[in-house]
């Protein structure tokens, strides 16, 4: 008996290396006294590929042993039989060609069908002829074609009650799986299989259910997967984004503003400054901007597909940098429980106005009032823990400035005291107040 050639395809095991198995195990027979056994490998077997019946723990010494197809160990259903003191094997009435049968007692099988899928029994003889009897039975399986994927609808529109997908052809005793981006799909809220699996239906279209689609046909011997099925799920505009998000600029900066919109197929994009077309694209960049610029700037958004479209408007307002104020203030020196009042002074319009105290914001108290539009600062009555250094700071939101200190002095009000005294002298306190009023006198008219 010779072995004819076969190809190694994919999930099979090559007849050569059953060959070579066999072989191995012809002239490598351990002693043992182990039961007889006989595995089928594989023991799922694809239509015209090959299988070896491994015979495990014959007899060291054994006299001859019979294949038979089936279980019954009927003259017409030999395979072949091989006869240890002649080394030789012989054929018998159901030998069809494709079996070979080797001296360790496996037997190999080429081009299999579905009418080989049965138990085969190995009868061995030991030297004594005592019989000893094993079976053994393989699954004969259809080769799968390469499944094909088809759909109802390659591009559903976001918002469909459902799309689904067929793997084609049918075939008997096979299962069906599918995948999506290689990730393999179960059941769930919008996700359901039917026919045995070969139909995926997605429920409630979404944009997420965009992907490559692959459906997998597998039995027990075999599987085969289909090419890719593009699911393109057509959906958007969504609400545009303008960036970057600044709404204030500086007269003299550059104006760059990108808009993005999630869409499939992308989206056309349209910018609009205070409702005139300006240009058609993503971006806008305006060089050396002046306060002319400032405006409405809308992104138009449009899908030709879906027929949708989104706008986002945007208001930018340019500013001219703030100019340095100035403080006017009613006297720089004050007796205490007075009042004093301190306005701030810009050319600017629309600016912010803040107050500080020794380079600290101005903490409010209950003496301090300020104008509606916090320029002028009134202190009434003041105290000595008013003195010290007064800015004004004026900003709008792309500058600020701040101007130069005013010192503020507060004095102890003179009180005269009489004495009864024949000789009345100046009460101390009246010394003090008289030698500060002389003294800053004297270094005024000295600077002047």
């Amino acid at each position: 008996m010779e072995l004819a050639s076969a190809r190694l395809l994919r999930g099979q095991i090559p007849w050569r290396g059953l060959l070579l198995t066999a072989s191995l195990l012809t002239y490598w027979s351990p002693l043992t006294t182990a039961q007889v056994t006989v595995d089928a490998v594989p023991p799922n077997v694809v239509e015209e590929k090959s299988v070896l019946l491994l015979a495990h723990n014959l007899p060291q010494e054994f006299q001859v042993f019979y294949w038979y197809k089936g279980t019954t160990l009927n003259p017409d259903s030999e395979i072949a039989r091989y006869i240890r003191s002649d080394n030789m094997s012989k054929t018998g009435p159901a030998y069809s060609g494709r079996e070979t049968i080797y001296s360790n007692g496996s037997l190999f099988f080429q081009n299999v069908n579905k009418t080989d899928e049965r138990a085969y029994t190995l009868s061995v003889f030991d030297q004594q002829f005592n019989p000893i009897q094993t079976s053994v039975q393989f699954r004969v399986y259809p080769a799968l074609q390469k499944p094909n994927v088809t759909g109802n609808n390659s591009n559903p529109m976001e918002g469909e009650p459902f799309v689904s997908l067929m793997c084609e052809p049918y075939t008997n005793n096979t299962s069906y799986l599918w995948s999506r981006n290689g990730e393999s799909l179960s059941e769930g809220d919008r996700v359901t299989f039917s026919e045995g699996n070969r139909t995926l239906t997605l429920l409630n279209v979404r944009r997420t259910d965009k992907g490559y689609y692959e459906c997998e046909a597998r039995n027990p011997a075999t599987f085969n997967r289909s090419d890719p099925f593009n699911l393109d799920v057509i959906y958007g505009p969504d609400a545009p984004v303008i960036s970057p998000p600044d709404i204030y600029l500086h007269q003299g900066s550059n104006l760059n503003l990108s808009c993005h919109a999630d869409s499939n197929p992308p989206a056309q994009y349209f910018w609009l400054i205070n409702e005139k077309l300006q240009t058609s694209s993503q971006e806008l960049f305006i060089s050396n901007i002046t306060t002319n610029n400032s405006g409405t700037y809308a992104c138009f958004v449009n899908n030709t597909v879906t027929g949708l479209s989104r706008t986002t408007v945007k208001n930018i307002t340019v500013f001219e940098p703030v100019t340095q104020p100035s403080i006017q203030i009613t006297n720089t020196t004050v007796k205490e429980l007075g009042s004093v009042t301190l306005t701030c002074f810009s050319k600017d319009t629309g600016v912010s106005v803040r107050w500080l105290f020794n380079s600290q914001s101005l903490q409010l108290t209950d003496r301090m009032t300020l104008s509606q539009d916090n320029s002028t600062l009134r202190i009434d009555p003041i105290k000595r823990e008013d003195a010290g250094d007064y800015q004004c700071e004026i900003s709008n939101p792309v500058s600020f400035r701040i101007s130069h200190p005013i010192k503020l002095d507060v004095i102890r009000e003179v009180t005269i005291e009489i004495s009864q005294s024949t000789n009345p002298q100046p009460p101390a306190t009246i010394w003090v107040l008289l030698t500060t009023l002389l003294t800053r006198w004297m270094t005024s008219h000295t600077l002047s």
